[in-house]
């Protein structure tokens, strides 16, 4: 089996500068987007550091003995850690954070991990699914029934998120086990990408582009409906 990836981040339309973190790291199997928040430059701080945690606890062969699923609850729990801790000891970075979606490959299998709402999505044959779910007060809300999907795209903090690596010293994340299958495309994106393109065009592009330029098209989408935040998009096939 082998894993083809592409990756492509972009400030957007009305941004200063980029939060979004990304990593690809093929020789360990570990892909990762982190969307970064919490003033001007706490947000790439954040994300940033994420993303090095993460491969730095996954690398330690200390860690080995761990199963991959605890390797990365406790890899996003050291992240969370360490974000919270530089935040403590430079004031102006209080209350920075960041989502993280990442895969780790191992063999046939994947893990998928998240904290927050960045995304991870499948698509098999003609069919996309969402495999993670929003840590957010939009997605709470849809949940316990309080409004429709309909209703929280109009809902003014519909991008308040509920869970973050970083805001509080330990993060608990979601994760996901299944096997790949080829002919599988995985896309990893951050909500500035999700948040302004629907899942059927989501689905549209990465079902008649050229899979090298899926991130591309994604980004270009994005900015095509406003462009409001940093967009990253990670691209992976099974072959």
């Amino acid at each position: 089996m082998q894993i083809k990836s592409w990756v492509k981040t972009d400030v957007g339309l009305k941004r200063d500068n980029n939060q979004d973190s990304f990593l690809c790291e093929k020789g360990i199997g570990l892909y990762i987007v982190a969307d970064g928040m919490g003033g001007h430059k706490g947000g790439e701080i954040a994300s940033a550091l994420a993303c090095s945690t993460v491969k730095d606890v996954i690398t330690n062969p200390n860690n080995h003995h761990l199963s991959p699923k605890e390797i990365l609850r406790f890899a996003y729990a050291e992240a969370s850690s360490r974000i919270f801790s530089h935040a403590k000891e430079n004031p102006d970075l209080t209350g920075m954070g960041t989502t993280m979606v990442l895969i780790l490959h191992k063999g046939n299998v994947f893990y998928i991990a998240n904290v927050g709402d960045s995304r991870c999505y499948l698509t098999r044959g003609s069919s996309l699914w969402q495999l993670t779910e929003d840590h957010s007060l939009m997605n709470e809300q849809i949940r316990a029934g309080i409004m429709t999907p309909e209703q929280a795209k109009v809902m003014v903090a519909k991008n308040v998120i509920t869970r973050s690596v970083g805001f509080e010293h330990d993060a608990v994340c979601d994760v996901i086990e299944r096997i790949a299958t080829p002919g599988e495309i995985y896309l990893l994106c951050s909500d500035g990408m999700h948040g302004l393109v629907g899942d059927k065009r989501i689905n549209e592009i990465i079902q008649r582009a050229p899979v090298d330029s899926i991130t591309t098209q994604l980004i270009e989408e994005a900015k095509k409906n406003g462009g409001d935040d940093n967009v990253t998009t990670l691209i992976l096939k099974v072959e």
